[in-house]
Order: C-alpha cells, then sequence, then structure tokens
C-alpha cells in the first residue's frame, strides 16, 4: 500500500528540519492543516510538516475567515506535534517563534515584530504579517503558520490591515527563500516549546501591553465587550486585562481584541 504522502502527489524538501521529522510539499492543496489531520491518521512523527504554495481554503482562527495568500509568494505550513502533555499555550509560543524567525530571516525588522494575542505577527502600527492557528486533539497538536513573505502589492480591502516582509523591510526575495523562512521558524520552535521563560519574552513583544483596548469576550461577534487597560499574559496564556474602573485584572481565555485606542 502506498504511503499517503505519496497518493497525494506531495513530495518531499531537502531542508534542515529540527524535529528530524519529514518535510512535505504540495503546491495547491485544500489547506495544510486538513492534510496535517491526515498526515497524523496514517501515524506520521512527530515535527512531520506539510507546506503548501496555496491553499484553496486556508483559514483564520475563527470560521469563515479566509487567510488570503498570493501563490508563491507567501509562507503556508502546519507542523505536527505529538505529547503526552500538551505544553501550555502553544499557539502563542509559535507565534513568538515566528517573531524571532521573521527578525533572523529578516534583520532589517529587528525588534520591530509585535506579538497580537491571541494569534497575530504584526508590523508597526498595526499590519499583519503572520498568523498562527492552533488546534489540538487528544495528544497531537497542529500549528498552522501563514507569513506573507514577498507580496509587493496589499489587495485594497486589506491595506489597512495586512503588509508583508518584503514591504515592511524593503527587501526583496524569491520563492525559494520562503523555504529558509520555515527552516527558521522551525528552528525557534523547537527552542520554544523547551523555554521556561515564554511569557517575559512574549510581554516584551506584547502588542498593546499597557495600553487602553477593547475586547470583545468570546465570539468576536457575541456584543459581549470590556474597555480597559492589557496588563499581560498568564502563566497559561490567558490575556489579563483591568478593566476601566477597576485594580485588579482579569482573564480571558477566549476572544479578540477588535479596537485599540490611546
Amino acid at each position: 500500500m502506498q504511503a499517503l504522502w505519496y497518493t497525494l502527489g506531495m513530495r518531499l524538501l531537502g531542508i534542515h528540519n529540527p524535529f528530524n521529522a519529514p518535510v512535505y510539499y504540495e503546491e495547491t492543496v485544500t489547506s495544510t492543516m486538513e492534510v496535517s489531520r491526515l498526515l497524523e491518521r496514517e501515524g506520521s512523527p512527530h515535527g512531520t510538516v506539510i507546506a503548501a504554495d496555496f491553499q484553496e481554503e486556508g483559514r483564520g482562527r475563527i470560521r469563515g475567515r479566509k487567510w488570503e495568500m498570493e501563490k508563491g509568494r507567501a509562507l503556508a505550513f502546519t507542523v505536527l506535534l505529538r505529547f503526552t502533555a500538551i505544553p501550555t499555550a502553544l499557539g502563542l509560543r509559535a507565534g513568538l517563534a515566528s517573531a524571532f524567525a521573521i527578525e533572523d530571516f529578516a534583520p532589517a525588522l529587528s525588534g520591530r515584530i509585535l506579538i497580537k494575542w491571541p494569534n497575530d505577527i504584526l508590523i508597526p502600527p498595526a499590519l499583519k504579517l503572520a498568523g498562527i492557528l492552533a488546534e489540538a486533539q487528544d495528544n497531537c497538536v497542529h500549528i498552522g503558520i501563514g507569513v506573507n513573505v514577498s507580496q509587493k502589492q496589499i489587495p485594497g480591502f486589506l491595506l489597512d490591515k495586512a503588509s508583508s516582509i518584503s514591504l515592511a523591510s524593503g527587501a526583496e526575495y524569491n520563492s525559494a527563500d520562503r523555504f529558509i523562512l520555515m527552516e527558521k521558524i522551525l528552528f525557534r520552535l523547537r527552542c520554544e516549546i523547551e523555554a521556561a521563560d515564554w511569557r517575559e519574552r512574549l510581554e516584551a513583544r506584547l502588542y498593546k501591553k499597557g495600553g487602553q483596548i477593547c475586547f470583545a469576550k468570546g465570539a468576536a461577534d457575541s456584543g459581549d465587550t470590556v474597555t480597559g487597560v492589557l496588563a499581560g499574559i498568564g502563566p497559561e496564556g490567558e490575556l489579563l486585562i483591568i478593566p476601566n474602573g477597576e485594580t485588579a485584572p482579569l482573564s480571558f481565555t477566549a476572544g479578540e481584541i477588535y479596537q485599540a485606542s490611546g
């Protein structure tokens, strides 16, 4: 019986993976998250990666939101991780790893990359460079990472919301450079999974830390909001907000910063 990766027409990428697991590539997939789940069921090992040039149904954390990507100019991949006990705040750690890796890849952006809780990587003032999607079931976690790398034009409806590493840094990148970035992200992710001081380093680049925010609790369209000061990140990755008029922070495990001011 043929292996799943061979049946699907994927090929192996010859890049270094610090997890010592295969890195697969396919030009077009429905989503790398979906293929990663198939690889999980086939028994692929911890650290297996699936990357693609284009996702027909790439999505963000919130259902109904698509991850828009330009073929050959964005990096999209999912890492399959297997644990006996899943580390806390793995999605945030993946975001921290991605932030460091982007700065490793584009030194002109060093010290400028921000993390917006829970899953966006930003360049000031608040333009999205990358997104993280972490989904867990049983003892497996699939971490999807999408990065705008070499786009020179952003669609009109995203002009005030998104950017790319090329646009932000002024550097030119070719299609193959995306996989150099992926190697750097995998290296940083391997380190962050084991790091004990992730909270301190994440808070040092946390978007709007110490500033006023408006936060939608639970579902983004819930209408249930809180306004206050973003105080930081809790030990499990929860967002800490001090509501206006209060002195003690409240913690939130789901929701979205939908507006920031001040």
